[in-house]
């Protein structure tokens, strides 16, 4: 009698057996099938519905109850990101165990165990959505008719009151325009007679600086000439002595001359 003894021992101690199916569980989590002995799938079961209801509760304590059984983080982590969305539907059933036939070896029976994705149920609502917008839709149609046809009877109107706008608006662009060409005469007259004021006030003072112009030109010139005729009597006198000595030197030949007639 096995009273309140659930589990197998498949002939091994508790630590071996323990070990095993950790590794098992991770092996499943991780490629999401695996291929065993059917005594081994049965009872891998237990342990795979197990995790999954830890990971839909999703809390820190069910994520650390989890880690002390698999023995890969990313596993882990994967499974707890997942689990809402893919098993939250069902509340069991979450693996499927296939009789694959015997092993060559040893004729043991193999069994494929895997992961069960539930299928979601069909709405029924999408029907009576489709049918409420298409009732929409039509009374859509139907404003945007009524809209046109009052659009297209307001039209007249409203070009009549643009016609209107624009008339008054070119009446009164008119005299502003006026105002603003006199406005710019009378600001070009004044200017033009404010140019002719100045030119008057600045003439005097323009021709005084043209005669101080002239005057300094003047001075520099008579200056140069002074300078001229400065420097003309000593080339005179440069001169004068130049002849002297030239006389000298005639006479002294000629007195040579003579006394060499003389001997």
């Amino acid at each position: 009698m096995r009273h309140r003894k659930s589990g197998l021992k498949l002939n091994r101690t508790a630590s071996h057996r323990k070990a095993m199916f950790r590794n098992m569980v991770t092996s499943l989590f991780k490629h999401e099938r695996i291929r065993t002995t059917d005594a081994k799938a049965k009872e891998l079961r237990r342990w795979a519905d197990h995790i999954i209801t830890l990971a839909k509760r999703g809390d820190l304590h069910a994520r650390r109850q989890a880690l002390s059984i698999v023995r890969e983080k990313g596993v882990v982590h994967k499974l707890f990101a997942e689990a809402a969305e893919r098993f939250g539907g069902s509340a069991g059933g979450y693996t499927r165990v296939v009789k694959l036939g015997v092993r060559p070896g040893d004729a043991a029976p193999i069994a494929l165990v895997e992961l069960i994705v539930p299928e979601a149920k069909p709405k029924k609502k999408k029907a009576k959505k489709k049918s409420a917008k298409a009732g929409a839709e039509k009374q859509k149609a139907a404003a945007a008719k009524t809209a046109a046809a009052d659009e297209s009877a307001e039209k007249p109107a409203k070009e009549e009151k643009k016609t209107k706008k624009a008339k008054t608006a070119t009446d009164k662009k008119e005299p502003r325009a006026e105002t603003k060409a006199k406005k710019t005469s009378g600001k070009k007259a004044d200017t033009a007679a404010k140019k002719e004021v100045k030119a008057k006030k600045a003439a005097p003072a323009k021709k005084k600086k043209a005669d101080a112009k002239k005057d300094k030109a003047t001075d520099e010139k008579e200056a140069k000439s002074g300078a001229k005729t400065k420097k003309a009597p000593k080339k005179k006198a440069a001169e004068a002595k130049t002849e002297k000595k030239a006389e000298k030197k005639s006479t002294a030949k000629s007195k040579k001359k003579d006394t060499e007639d003389k001997k």
